[in-house]
């Protein structure tokens, strides 16, 4: 997989760790790798935005690591909150995992989420 990205001065730069776009050469669909919202569904008890935010990241890196890829590979990640109060503190923790080129991602929030977490997280990674 090749990987680039892509960045212009005539749409708003990044707000935090996030990629206005990027663009990928796959040679096959074969090496895409959709990975389901995650929650901190085994952390309780729930309210610690960062810890669940920390356990969701962790949770995505196992699933990337048993397709024998890793957080590099993450092309799009999509974040679902209750509380878009809580963008910065879901910033600082999700931005530990991608340290350089970060992935293209909106981040949106939402009434509910499943068991009453406070975030989801959900990528897409190319081989």
């Amino acid at each position: 997989m090749s990987k680039q990205i892509v960045y212009t001065e005539q749409a708003p730069a990044a707000i935090g760790p996030y990629s206005q776009a990027v663009k990928v050469n796959v040679a096959s669909p074969s090496n895409m790798l959709f990975v389901s919202g995650q929650i901190a569904l085994d952390l309780a008890p729930l309210g610690d935005i960062q810890a669940e935010t920390q356990k969701v990241m962790e949770n995505i890196g196992a699933i990337l690591k048993a397709a024998n890829l890793d957080y590099t590979n993450v092309v799009k990640a999509s974040i679902f909150v209750k509380d878009m109060n809580n963008f910065a503190l879901i910033n600082e923790v999700y931005g530990r995992f991608f340290t350089s080129e970060p992935p293209a991602r909106e981040t949106v929030e939402v009434a509910r989420l499943p068991k009453d977490v406070n975030v989801e997280i959900s990528v897409i990674a190319i081989q």
